[in-house]
């Protein structure tokens, strides 16, 4: 068997079947009960400054004061 029949085989079979169940996985990873907390200061990124763009300092001072309300909300 040429090795173009054989990759081109395992591509249309077992490869596929892989990828499909891994993107599953990562579906049901991502709409997991826990993640809404772990996505939910990302999901906002677009809408942080309507005004004008994000500097990097800015960036890095909501970083760390989420850190601080998740170690505040930990402690309570």
């Amino acid at each position: 068997m040429e090795t173009y029949s054989f990759l081109r085989q395992f591509a249309d079979s077992w490869m596929l079947l892989f990828l499909f169940v891994f993107f599953i996985g990562v579906v049901i990873w991502v709409f997991r009960p826990g993640s809404t907390k772990t996505y939910d200061n990302p999901s906002n990124i677009p809408f942080r400054h309507e005004d004008k763009p994000a500097t990097g300092e800015d960036a890095d001072a909501e970083d760390n004061s989420a850190k601080r309300g998740e170690a505040d909300a930990k402690e309570a």
